[in-house]
């Protein structure tokens, strides 16, 4: 680990928002640098609180994210946001600017907000996010939020790396079907329909509450379902109370600990799988073993499932992934 990056890693424990946005943008790009920083900040992680809000566009997440951030601030509460953005199609960068989303906050020196553009790699959005918390967490935030754009299966991977989801709707009909498909459901912890002085709120938040009661719920946590207009501050101080209710249940049920262990298993075991098929691709790609293999079965000589088995069960990935290995000095990079 470089002496730079011990600098860089003391002064965001110091509280220079600079450094953190600097080590935040390496963990981000991946490759070795981000492996050494996660590595250098990981003893200070695990005393943040992670809450997930999530939804359709245009449903108010935001301005119910900027209601709970003065509210945590209220209560003495340092706050890490990460706002997932859909990419610029110009810049590559997220479309809403911390500026813009959230401007009471942006010199508030207990807030840090950070934009971050899916640059069109829905496969490794939840890895970002994962790496993002941990360097928030690293950096003495007692409170972060994650916020994503919508309801589809990224953001539904993105959320199963908090500890309460907060799912926003709107009255318009079809959002109780739409979290349906999108396995919202099922992780959802609190349900807000926002917008709730426009007609047909009422009626979602009966849909809402007739599925919860079908579905199989756990026994210490009852998921939520409230009604809130974030823009006219009506209803999210009843939301940030009912957040610190499942906190105090995960808490108090040991779930938190449980959650959050297995959250970690799946990571080691989604980082592995992930890291072995770039790899794997690597190897298809230049000449050796499993290259020929790949070859003949291409050319329909050998089947699929067979020569994968063979290819394992011979030592022939393991000898092309050391040889490979032995020709990258900066093993770790992409």
């Amino acid at each position: 680990m470089s002496a730079q990056l011990d600098q860089l890693v003391e002064k965001m424990r110091r509280g220079e928002r600079r450094a953190l946005g600097r080590l935040l943008t390496i963990v981000e790009q991946g490759g070795a640098q981000a492996v050494q920083a996660l590595e250098a900040v990981h003893r200070y992680t695990g005393g943040a609180y992670v809450i997930g809000v999530t939804g359709p566009p245009g449903a108010g997440k935001s301005t119910t994210v900027d209601r709970l951030i003065a509210l945590y601030r209220a209560a003495g509460k340092s706050v890490g946001v990460l706002a997932v953005d859909p990419t610029s199609p110009f810049t590559g960068g997220a479309f809403l600017g911390d500026r813009i989303r959230m401007q009471q906050h942006f010199l508030d020196s207990g807030v840090f907000i950070r934009s971050m553009a899916t640059r069109g790699g829905v496969g490794g959005l939840p890895r970002m996010v994962k790496a993002s918390i941990r360097a928030l967490d690293a950096s003495a935030k007692d409170i972060i939020i994650v916020e994503t754009v919508g309801v589809g299966q990224t953001e539904v991977e993105v959320m199963q790396v908090v500890d309460t989801v907060v799912v926003v709707l709107v009255p318009e009909a079809g959002d109780a079907i739409q979290t349906m498909k999108a396995g919202l459901l099922e992780i959802a912890d609190i349900f807000v329909v926002n917008k709730a002085d426009r007609p047909g709120a009422g009626r979602l938040v009966s849909e809402l509450e007739a599925m919860l009661h079908m579905a199989e719920k756990a026994p210490w946590w009852q998921p939520a379902v409230m009604e809130a207009q974030a823009l006219n501050d009506v209803g999210v101080d009843q939301l940030f109370r009912v957040i610190q209710e499942h906190e105090q249940a995960l808490k108090g049920s040991s779930n938190l600990t449980r959650k959050r262990r297995e959250r970690q298993r799946q990571e080691f075991f989604t980082t592995l799988e992930e890291e072995a098929g770039v790899l794997l691709k690597r190897l298809t790609a230049r000449e050796g073993e499993v290259a020929a293999v790949l070859t003949k079965v291409e050319q329909g000589e050998e089947d699929p499932y067979v020569a994968a088995a063979r290819v394992l069960s011979d030592g022939a990935f393991l000898r092309d992934w050391m040889a490979e290995r032995g020709r990258r000095p900066n093993a770790g990079d992409g």
